[in-house]
């Protein structure tokens, strides 16, 4: 295929129109970029959503488990 170059994540080769690139920027300044196939790319939102997620408070997943003191 011409106009394909491979998906940094699984290798496989991707057209143009279906690349999705990824850029990591801190103060303006590149840190990362990766071109992603539409299937890695969707694995990289979950992980990206997973992670960003807020994680709810301990009190509120272990509320029997308090321990109170006098």
């Amino acid at each position: 295929m011409t106009g394909s170059e491979p998906c940094d994540a699984c290798g496989d080769p991707i057209e143009e129109a279906l690349a999705r690139t990824v850029q990591l920027n801190v103060d303006r300044s590149e840190v990362d970029s990766q071109r992603l196939c539409p299937a890695c790319f969707a694995d990289w939102i979950e992980r990206y959503r997973m992670k960003m997620q807020p994680q709810a408070p301990d009190s509120e997943i272990n509320a029997d488990t308090d321990i109170i003191v006098d």
